[in-house]
Formats: structure tokens, sequence, C-alpha cells
């Protein structure tokens, strides 16, 4: 297992961490549980092949996760493995942050957690509840002063321009941050935060499922002499970056663990002609991208209720990266609960005609409405 200096924690953190958020679960009377006789051999089996930086948070898979985590590395009888969990800002109450950090120890059964998270804040819970008088961020210093968390850290969902400003805080020692083929929009975050000397951690290598389906356009970018899968492709291109630590994984199944770890233990993981492969095609499928929606909102709110950027957003995993069943499987839920009820599909379109005098690329907005709902419904 390829190994990295965890910023100035000093910690040789391996390539890969395993995320425990989606380990096999099971169903009896209606109450659900984590299959444990397969999701304990997992850890082991990963931690066996070199990865030891674990990845929970207190609410995961319906609050079980830490319970399963704490087990697997109580048990465990090799190498130091690190943990990380998060505790989620719900308010600027530092006694209530201390009972869900309290919580969290009890679960997972330990006297203390190495990585401890201020869970997907941005800039403004930082300012208004992690920093507030007497707050989380005072009562995490005291929870590191009496040796209950070891690191203070954070996980960030917020606009990219956000981020410095609470890296230059000089409270956290480490970041997980998205970073992943599709979206590249915290590299500059990644390279700053690497300056700062913080831990980097990127969540969602394979972009939340996305590149978790074959993608013709991916996997023949290193040429048919090295045929790779798209989710080979993904990860291999996370750990290519050389300012991220660890890339983080949300293991289902023990050959994924298998499959996984021997990725991440090849020495480099991308040579320098395969890099450059891969940023010719970044900016090949940018420029594609480009052509069709740049993704800039100018267009919205749409009258009739159709989210133009978000459809036309799909049409682009479509045409420009091949991931045409996951495009279609989006596409599906226009209108559904899972999507949001107030998006209306392309047929509302009455052709009004305001997005594309809107639209600073002078797209024909209608035109490729109608195109996207032929390809993909």
């Amino acid at each position: 297992m390829v190994k990295k200096t965890f910023g100035k924690t000093g910690i040789e953190m391996s390539a890969l961490g395993f995320g425990a958020m989606r380990m096999p679960m099971f169903e009896k009377d209606g109450k659900k549980y984590v299959d444990e006789d397969k999701s304990i051999p997992m850890l082991h089996k990963a931690f066996e092949l070199g990865v030891n930086y674990v990845d929970t948070a207190l609410y995961y898979m319906d609050g079980l996760s830490e319970i399963t985590v704490g087990k697997a590395l109580r048990s465990w009888k090799g190498g130091r493995v690190y943990l990380a969990t998060k505790n989620p800002v719900e308010n600027d109450s530092g006694p209530d942050w201390m009972k869900r950090l309290e919580t969290s120890l009890k679960k997972l059964e330990m006297d203390s957690i190495d990585f401890y998270h201020m869970w997907g804040i941005g800039l403004d819970s930082f300012k208004n509840k992690v920093m507030a008088k007497d707050g989380p961020m005072d009562m995490a210093v005291k929870a590191k002063e009496q040796g209950l968390i070891k690191h203070i850290s954070f996980s960030y969902h917020d606009k990219p321009e956000n981020m410095k400003e609470i890296i230059d805080s000089g409270y956290f020692e480490s970041v997980l941050l998205q970073y992943n083929l599709l979206d590249r929009s915290n590299e500059e975050n990644i390279n700053y935060a690497h300056e700062k000397g913080l831990g980097i951690v990127v969540m969602g290598p394979v972009a939340g499922g996305r590149l978790g389906v074959p993608s013709k356009v991916i996997e023949e970018v290193l040429g048919a002499a090295k045929p790779v899968s798209t989710p080979e492709m993904a990860l291999r291109f996370v750990l290519a970056n050389p300012k991220v630590h660890v890339a983080l994984s949300g293991m289902e199944t023990m050959e994924m663990v298998i499959q996984n770890a021997e990725v991440a233990s090849r020495t480099g993981h991308l040579t320098a002609e395969e890099q450059n492969l891969i940023q010719a095609m970044l900016e090949e499928t940018k420029r594609l991208m480009d052509l069709y929606c740049t993704g800039c909102n100018y267009c919205m709110p749409c009258p009739a209720g159709i989210n133009i950027p978000r459809i036309f957003e799909w049409m682009n995993y479509h045409k420009v990266y091949g991931l045409t069943d996951y495009a279609k499987q989006q596409f599906a839920l226009i209108g559904n609960e899972a999507w949001g009820p107030k998006y209306k599909p392309v047929s509302e379109c009455t052709g009004c005609g305001g997005c594309e005098a809107k639209c600073p690329q002078k797209l024909e907005v209608i035109k490729q409405l109608k195109e996207t709902e032929k390809a993909l419904s």
C-alpha cells in the first residue's frame, strides 16, 4: 500500500481510506442492522492490505456505523489504524457538541478519536456556529487538551471560494473534501491546504456513483493497450494528485476492498504520460461541455419550472463522458420526490424563449432541451 505523510501530523497514511458508510446491512422485524459477519472481515481485510485510515460518522448507516467500526478496530491485532469520525454542527452550543462527541466515544467504545471532524461545515456555519463563544470550537480545543480527540478536522460541501478562510483560521489539521474526474472545483483548495500543511482526504472519487458505471470514453483514455474500468480510472486519477494524501472509498463488498487496495498499492499510480493523456481528455471534455452548457445558471429561474442547467449536465454526462446509463436514471427522476417535485419535465416547456435571451453563450436552449428529452427519455 502506497503511503504519504499526512500533512504536518507526520503520520504515514495509506493512499486508500475505508469509508464506512455503505457496509452490508439487513432488515429483521422491521429494524435495520449492520451485517457484521460481512462488514468486520471487510474492514480487517482492508487493514491487512495496508489501509490504515477508516472514516465513519455519528449518523452513518442509521447511526450503526460507529458501533461496527469500533468493534473492528478493537478486535484488530495488526498495525496501527487511524480513526476519523464526524460531529454535525447542529447549533452554536458547545455543550451540545460535547454530548455528540461523548455519544460517538460510547458507540465506538474508545477513549479517544484520532481525527474528529466538524461535519459538512461551510463559511457561514463556521463563523456563526463553530466559532461562537463557548461553542463547538472552544469545546473541541478543550476536548483535544483532555485527550478525547487528537486532531481537529473538518469536512466541506460549501462553495470552493469559501474554504480558504476556514483553513486560515489555523484550527484544523486535516480536511475532507470532494474531488474527482467530473468535479475538479476544489483543485485550488487542495493546493492551498497542502501549502498550509493540512492532511487532505478526498471523498467521492467515483463522483457519488456517477463514475461507478461503465464509460468507454473514460476507459479508453489510456489507449487500447491498457484498458481499465471506469471506477479504477476514477480512483487512479485522484491518487495521481501528489497533494492528495488519502482517497476515501465507501466500500460495500470484499471484492471492492481487494480491487481498490490493489489500485492504491501501485507506486506512482499514473505515469507522466498517463497523466498527460488524462489532462488532454479533461481539457477536451471541458471544451465539449462548454459548447453545450457551462452551468452558469443565467437561464434560471425557468417560468415553466424546468431545471435547465441540471438537465444539460446530464446531457453532458451522456454526450461527453459516455455515462449514458447514469444520465438516463437521473432524467427519469424528474418530478419525483427523489429529485425534487418542484421541477417539471421538459415536456412542460412553453417555448417562451426567456432562457435563450439570457444565455451568455447564445445556445439554442429550447432545441437542445428537446434533443436531451429524446436522448435520455
